[in-house]
């Protein structure tokens, strides 16, 4: 029986009518069906949270009180560790290695981190102020800034929302947290231990949907006082349109195309193995993916040689299998737009080495996966120079000097 999974609002699990098809990137199947919210939800989750902040105990805890609850979310990510695992390489096509050792111990960890030095940050301060006319004495007060809007993308689901939540709650805010319509169900695994975990009704709202219409709401809606969203440049710009309707404090993490510097007395099988995870970690969907490797012309060849024999050995497989290296890419969307970059890679004039196609081995063509990729020959001018590609593609470059 495919599960289903509600919405959660104002301590309360919330059905919809409408529901929406989870799928498994890895075969194209669903997985679990998901309620979608929509204007009288959205209304639910804002009126709850403001409500919450206005009216309820949350912001006037004693800090020692809110640390309680937060260290139960942590324990409660780590009871259900093995499961949150399968089911973030499951919805995102990450390597069970990876979700297994990395985001949800990683996750659990933010709320313990922010449960246990959070508090430093929330102490009142005296600045004294001295001149020749008189002396004077202030205080500074950290208080909570209110309804917190925390937008989640898809290739880190849970980890990010603990990295906003964790340190939103800490510091007395009230959350509203939208994650990505393609990986909502870890974030929804989580409701269910933050209900667990007893926190005051309209703390922690979750509400899933289509951005243009659940973003747009929420982040043009005057009772919201902050957004904290990370995602594409594109997506950037529209909550900037959507916040100035209002005035409120915006926090951003966009798009990268991070560069990794290889100088030539560098430890070669080093620098080969620790890009080859930089790039590759993930399927390469990471705004911190080195997808730019500007390697020194005296080792250039050899590392270029090195780098290509291994990446051809990436093992590509189902990522609920430990021996996988990489899994899917998210979405055929998604493997269609990184297949467009290879094209106008090739086009440009840069040279691929390896990879850059669809898998044909048999239990992988139901799925998104994609070869790993490696340009040699690229220039600046170049598309896949420049734009962030958010898939497994390496670009490597020659250099001469530093300067």
């Amino acid at each position: 029986m495919t599960p289903h999974y509600p919405l959660f609002i104002n301590g309360e699990f919330v059905e919809t009518q409408n529901k929406q098809d989870i799928i498994n990137p890895s075969n194209g199947g669903i997985i679990a069906k998901v309620s979608i919210a929509q204007t009288e939800e959205i209304e639910h989750a804002i009126k709850s949270a403001r409500d919450s902040f206005d009216n309820g105990p949350w912001k006037s805890l004693p800090f020692s009180e809110r640390k309680k609850y937060i260290l139960k979310i942590s324990a409660g990510i780590l009871e259900k560790a093995q499961e949150l695992a399968e089911l973030e390489s499951l919805n995102s096509g990450k390597p069970i290695k990876e979700s297994t050792f990395m985001d949800i111990p990683s996750a659990a960890s933010s709320f313990d981190y922010f449960a246990n030095n959070f508090e430093e940050f929330l102490k009142e301060e005296t600045i004294k102020i001295e001149s020749q006319i008189a002396n004077a004495e202030a205080k500074l007060l950290r208080e909570p800034w209110g309804v917190s809007v925390l937008i989640v993308p898809w290739n880190y689901p849970l980890l990010i929302a603990s990295w906003k939540m964790a340190q939103a709650l800490a510091a007395g805010n009230i959350v509203i947290l939208k994650p990505s319509s393609l990986t909502p169900l870890s974030v929804l695994e989580l409701s269910k231990i933050i209900k667990n975990a007893g926190l005051p009704k309209g703390v922690v709202n979750i509400i899933n949907g289509s951005g243009d219409i659940v973003g747009e709401s929420l982040c043009s809606d005057r009772r919201v006082d902050m957004i904290s969203f990370t995602g594409s440049n594109a997506v950037g710009k529209k909550i900037l349109e959507y916040t100035s309707k209002n005035v409120k404090k915006v926090t951003m993490e966009l798009g990268g195309k991070s560069a990794a510097i290889v100088l030539d007395d560098a430890d070669l099988e080093l620098a080969v193995n620790g890009l080859l995870c930089a790039i590759f970690l993930n399927q390469g969907q990471m705004c911190t993916a080195m997808s730019r490797i500007f390697v020194h012309e005296k080792i250039y060849d050899n590392f270029v040689n090195d780098f290509t024999k291994k990446a051809k050995r990436v093992k590509i497989g189902d990522p609920l299998n430990f021996e996988t290296q990489i899994g899917p890419l998210i979405s055929e969307g998604q493997r269609k737009k990184v297949m467009e970059y290879i094209k106008q890679g090739k086009k440009e004039g840069a040279e691929l080495l390896c990879g850059g196609n669809i898998p044909e081995h048999e239990e992988l063509k139901k799925g998104f996966f994609f070869e790993p990729a490696v340009f040699s020959r690229v220039s600046s001018d170049m598309k896949i120079y420049k734009e962030e590609i958010f898939g497994p593609v390496a670009c490597v470059v020659k250099f001469s000097s530093i300067e």
